[in-house]
């Protein structure tokens, strides 16, 4: 089968477009906030307010996103926000 410029250029556009629809769509997946509830953050004992001196998630080498946000994506729970404030026991220093 021949495939045209014309073609192929629809085709790439099509495909930008899909993909950053579904870039959009794994931002708002990731908005959801950790629960204390949930079962992984029971077993971390992640909590919202640390009570461990100089350490929380703002600190820590695993948070991820932008400086001075108030809740960040963490790679110990893919799709959750954990609070700047909170900590976990995967809690480890973030090197300067």
């Amino acid at each position: 089968m021949k495939t045209d410029r014309r073609r192929f250029l629809k085709l790439s556009a099509g495909g930008l477009v899909g993909l950053s629809v579904g870039g959009i769509s794994l931002k708002a997946f990731a908005a959801e906030q950790l629960s204390l509830d949930n079962a992984q953050a029971k077993a971390m004992q992640y909590t919202h307010e640390s009570e461990k001196e100089g350490a929380h998630c703002s600190n820590c080498a695993l948070i991820q996103g932008a400086e001075g946000e108030e809740w960040r994506p963490c790679a110990i729970f893919p799709g959750k926000l954990v609070h700047s404030n909170g900590w976990c026991a995967a809690w480890a220093k973030k090197p300067v």
